[in-house]
């Protein structure tokens, strides 16, 4: 009798960030995060010289954690959603822990898109989502395996979830979604008017 089982999986964690550690109030971050947009002149001043669209803290602070409580809130909690994460991965971390390396705030306007990219160097990588208007872009995550599918057909409209070359998820507010930092991964154009507010991260492994 034939046999067909999955193999490789590609693992995507999503919770409500408020599930560990304090609740984060959605005003109280989206305030935080346009207080420091708005200071941060070296990150506005990346952003013009990279024709980057909106906002991002990326390239100019490395601190947030220290400048706003608030965000020292979200790491904490993160810790404990990464951990969770790792022992799904059934990762071996020979009894260490996956550390924050970098957190950062992105502001992407009308018409910005954030291009196909996966983070090199980091374990785990994410976000937690601030503001989500509606009609704002949902994040945009590819098959690993599309590089190597060279004469492979494309896959029906009704494919199955784990066949589709490409999984849309659309967060909520208050959401953390936490995926293997190789998973390629794009942010399409935003066609709401208001403005999509998002907080990413990169977590190594020490």
């Amino acid at each position: 009798m034939s046999q067909i089982e999955s193999l490789f999986v590609t693992r995507l964690y999503r919770a409500r960030l408020s599930e560990h550690g304090k609740s984060i109030d959605p005003q109280e971050l989206e305030a935080s995060c346009y207080s420091i947009a708005e200071d941060d002149e070296a990150g506005q001043e990346w952003c013009e010289n990279n024709d980057y669209p909106g906002y991002t803290s990326y390239a100019s602070l490395t601190d947030l954690p220290w400048r706003f409580p608030i965000f020292a809130d979200i790491v904490e909690a993160l810790d404990q959603h990464v951990a969770n994460f790792a022992k799904d991965l059934d990762f071996d971390l020979d009894g260490r822990a996956l550390k924050l390396e970098d957190l950062w705030i992105n502001i992407l306007p009308e018409g910005g898109m954030h291009a196909s990219h996966i983070h090199p160097h980091s374990v785990i990588s994410g976000t937690t989502y601030v503001s989500m208007p509606e009609g704002t872009s949902a994040l945009k995550l590819e098959d690993p395996r599309s590089a190597m599918m060279m004469a492979a057909p494309i896959r029906v409209k009704e494919a199955r979830r784990e066949l589709k070359p490409f999984i849309y998820m659309k967060p909520d507010v208050g959401d953390v979604l936490l995926w293997e930092s190789w998973l390629r991964h794009e942010v399409p154009m935003n066609m709401a008017e208001e403005e999509r507010i998002s907080v990413s991260f990169n977590y190594r492994w020490e």
